[in-house]
């Protein structure tokens, strides 16, 4: 800009990523650049847990008839990540020269007692999957000491008391709510018959805001029991990894962390299959979930096929597939596709 009047705050907001304000620990921050995410980090850090914040002496939580305690290990570390590892956006063609890689924040699976990773790394998180009756038990470890803050596990849709809200609240926080670097805690979530559907999870700490933002989320899926699960379930979180979180010069709008066709997930499945994609909005705008060459019925019984969904909400598609090629899907917000919220859906014959 000739007049000299852009500074680097203002670009941040020309990129697309405009501050976000966020409450850590009773204190105001304004994150729009590099210094302000130092900032709120460091007040993250400086929050200390809440005298009710102790673990309770809770008993076990038995399933119902038929039901199981289903158990996992998750824990959350920070990672390097690249937003674009091909470095092409393969719809248009076009190679993607920006830097790509931040500081993302992660749930992973372990393998029983913390004894060695289930996987590699991924955002979203694993997803957790249970039938009515059970009981999700998550033994939950803070990994991470880099950024030597509190994080927890808040899950939508599912029964819990107190103890288990995985939710940061001041003075009134439970065990649950602070998962300070280096600990553990056991969460056991209920899947009641009410439970049934498609539900996130993410972290709500103290620095919660941003922390969901770098990729500290998840999904939870619970279905009736006894019954068929579908051939192919996919899960895709649509939201965006802005300038404030990554210290890039430019807005990426993502699917599960990766933005561009070809660095998104490509999602595949045969003909005759049953197949379910469910998509979520995990960031502070409205998407839509497009598949192209596809409808199903929404719960009302209509047939869709750009169904919208707000912040923490989802959409289910399911279909038996019958169209076989290459399609795309995409966020149809056009802002949201053109910057990176595409990716493939190949059906084979």
């Amino acid at each position: 800009m000739g007049d000299g009047s852009t500074t680097r705050r203002s670009f941040f907001g020309l990129a697309g990523g405009a501050a976000l304000l966020c409450t850590i620990g009773g204190e105001e921050v304004e994150v729009s650049g590099p210094q302000g995410l130092e900032k709120a980090d460091a007040v993250a850090a400086r929050v200390r847990r809440p005298r009710a914040a102790i673990a309770q002496d809770v008993p076990q939580i038995q399933p119902a008839p038929g039901g199981q305690r289903r158990e996992y290990w998750i824990q959350a570390e920070t990672v390097r990540w690249e937003i674009t590892p091909k470095r092409r956006d393969e719809w248009h063609n076009r190679r993607i020269s920006s830097r790509n890689t931040y500081t993302a924040y992660v749930y992973r699976e372990m393998t029983p007692g913390f004894a060695g990773p289930a996987g590699g790394v991924n955002i979203p998180g694993p997803t957790l999957n249970a039938q009515v009756g059970d009981v999700l038990v998550v033994h939950f470890r803070n990994a991470d000491r880099k950024l030597r803050q509190a994080v927890t596990m808040h899950p939508h849709g599912v029964k819990y008391n107190v103890e288990y809200d995985g939710a940061y609240m001041g003075e009134f926080t439970r065990a649950g709510g602070f998962i300070a670097p280096g600990e553990t805690f056991t969460y056991q979530w209920e899947c009641t018959p009410d439970s049934v559907g498609v539900w996130p999870y993410h972290d709500h700490g103290p620095n919660h805001t941003l922390n969901t933002f770098r990729g500290l989320f998840g999904a939870v899926i619970v279905r009736p029991r006894g019954a068929k699960p579908p051939d192919r379930s996919y899960t895709v979180f649509a939201h965006q990894l802005p300038p404030p979180i990554t210290g890039i010069q430019r807005n990426f709008q993502c699917f599960n962390g990766r933005a561009y066709a070809g660095n998104t997930p490509t999602l595949r499945s045969r003909v005759g299959e049953d197949v379910e994609i469910n998509a979520f909005g995990m960031d502070s705008n409205f998407h839509t979930f497009h598949i192209h060459g596809h409808r199903w019925k929404d719960p009302a019984g209509a047939y869709v096929d750009n169904p919208a969904m707000g912040p923490n909400e989802s959409v289910t598609a399911r279909f038996v597939e019958d169209n076989p090629g290459r399609w795309l899907y995409h966020c149809h917000v056009f802002t949201h596709q053109d910057t990176g919220m595409a990716g493939w859906y190949v059906v084979d014959p």
